[in-house]
């Protein structure tokens, strides 16, 4: 049984004359726990706003999107929030780090404002940021970290607490080719190391060829990109 199941998924804007415009038709995507999953698609295609539909942040004109059993357009606001704060961790290609505070502190920040211990929510950041191969870097703020950590840290705070869908988009785009295949790495095994559904949106084929499948957002729909298995 598929984790996130979109189905139909249509947006349509209003374009600055008045008339809509589609930026998704009829888009279609199933992900499992623990499987990596890449999309690709020329730039304006929609990934970006279907990431953002997949992870509660904007909701579709038409169509269905459901995680772990939750029907997103059954929820009010509230609760939607909640399943986006318990549920959902984000990636993006800027890491938005607080610069005030340390990279133990930024990956603490998420779980207690979900309420964790202090003591609890130190022992989870600390755990991540090794995982990250950030263990000698804890107590340095954004400012002292290379852009690479820096991204490092993005992805232990998504992991804080503890989703089962992590959703990322262009999340090396910042960084050069070395530091980019150090996250490309990384991206690689979270999936299977924390049973968490991984999309990612990328321009980046090397990225992408570490993915379980790769699908390409063409004409409003997600089709099998060339080479690659078929979407579920």
């Amino acid at each position: 049984m598929a984790l996130l199941d979109a189905r139909g998924i249509r947006k349509v804007y209003e374009g600055g004359d008045g008339q809509p415009i589609d930026v998704l038709t009829s888009a279609d995507l199933s992900v499992s726990r623990g499987e990596f999953v890449a999309i690709m698609g020329a730039s304006g295609a929609g990934k970006s706003t279907l990431l953002h539909l997949l992870g509660a942040l904007d909701r579709p004109t038409s169509g269905t999107v459901s995680l772990d059993g939750s029907e997103y357009h059954a929820l009010a606001g509230d609760a939607l929030a909640a399943l986006r704060s318990r549920k959902i961790g984000f990636v993006f290609q800027f890491h938005h780090l607080l610069r005030e505070f340390t990279a133990l502190e930024n990956v603490m920040l998420p779980q207690l404002i979900a309420g964790a211990p202090e003591t609890a929510a130190r022992a989870r950041a600390e755990e991540l940021l090794a995982a990250v191969g950030l263990a000698g870097r804890m107590s340095h703020e954004p400012g002292r970290l290379s852009g690479g950590e820096q991204q490092r840290v993005a992805v232990a705070r998504a992991l804080a607490n503890d989703p089962v869908l992590l959703l990322a988009d262009e999340p090396s785009g910042n960084l050069d080719a070395h530091n980019a295949e150090r996250l490309h790495d990384l991206f690689s095994g979270l999936a299977r190391r924390y049973e968490t559904a991984v999309v990612v949106v990328t321009h980046n084929l090397l990225l992408s060829q570490r993915a379980d499948r790769i699908l390409s957002l063409e004409e409003g729909r997600l089709v099998p990109a060339s080479g690659a298995g078929a979407a579920s």
